[in-house]
């Protein structure tokens, strides 16, 4: 069943995809919050709750994301900022490594290229890069969070970028949301699998 959860998911994340550059609907909305919505579902009959919570916290901050404006925006953020508390509480007593401070330079290089261009939004962006980063370096000590929490860390620098860096409409602008869409995707697919483990249907 938990193999069947995972597909279903991708499945439903593939017919999202050519609808990451369309306008609000919705349509858009119902199917970009689907996978991840699946996949908390699939947590909360198989998995432990802080993974169900985090992942229904994702999928409400797919819905907003679904929207245009800063309002929604800021809801998203919302939502994912609680969705990575939960991951950290999923991953709290794991030893940190050493490795994390590159994440903590991550953080740092942010005030340089990122917040400047974030306008009002700036002190939720800089809040949301901390809490991200906290979740990154607590999953460093698990291995079966380590590559999910780290493609799901890409996938918000790309979405960092598109956001606050390209101007929308423009091709790179376009790629860019394929490119966070398919990584975010896998991202909490990896969690999900990390936590749950997949299993013969």
């Amino acid at each position: 069943m938990v193999n069947l959860v995972i597909l279903a998911a991708l499945v439903l994340a593939l017919i999202y995809l050519p609808l990451t550059g369309a306008g609000p609907s919705a349509r858009r909305s119902a199917l970009k919050t689907a996978p991840v919505a699946v996949l908390a579902v699939g947590a909360l009959a198989f998995g432990p709750l802080w993974l169900a919570l985090g992942l229904g916290l994702s999928a409400l901050g797919d819905l907003a994301l679904s929207r245009d404006g800063d309002r929604a925006f800021l809801a998203g953020l919302i939502s994912f900022a609680a969705a990575h508390l939960a991951y950290i509480a999923l991953f709290f007593g794991a030893q940190v490594p050493l490795g994390a401070l590159v994440l903590l330079a991550l953080a740092i290089s942010t005030e340089f290229w990122l917040i400047p261009h974030t306008g009002a939004l700036r002190w939720p962006v800089r809040c949301y890069v901390g809490i991200i980063c906290v979740m990154g370096a607590f999953a460093l000590g698990l291995p079966q969070a380590r590559l999910g929490a780290g493609v799901f860390i890409v996938s918000d620098l790309i979405l960092a970028v598109q956001l606050f860096r390209l101007r929308p409409g423009t091709a790179l602008y376009k790629l860019a949301g394929r490119a966070l869409w398919g990584l975010y995707i896998a991202a909490q697919a990896l969690i999900f699998a990390g936590f749950v483990g997949p299993s013969l249907p």
